[in-house]
């Protein structure tokens, strides 16, 4: 059972880190990743103990850009007359 459900917008960006942020009451932080976001993890751990929070976001968010325009045609070429 998580420790608390933190929605991402509460939490900090730690460019240190390289990772979202929330303070764990043992004193260090509860951290995620973009990567882990985007591969659909919920699941910020603390490093300092063994209590993790959910992190509730929407997932098309962190998406891959890839994965979010696979449903979008390519722009359609338009034709050129040559002289």
């Amino acid at each position: 059972m998580s420790y608390d459900d933190v929605e991402i917008e509460d939490m900090e960006w730690n460019e240190k880190l390289q990772a979202f942020t929330y303070p764990c009451p043992c004193g260090d932080l509860f951290q995620i990743t973009k990567k882990e976001l985007r591969l659909g993890e919920e699941i910020a751990r603390c490093p300092s103990c063994s209590l993790y929070i959910t992190v509730i976001y929407n997932t098309e968010d962190f998406a891959d850009s890839n994965r979010k325009n696979k449903n979008i045609e390519p722009p359609k070429r338009q034709p050129v007359a040559v002289t």
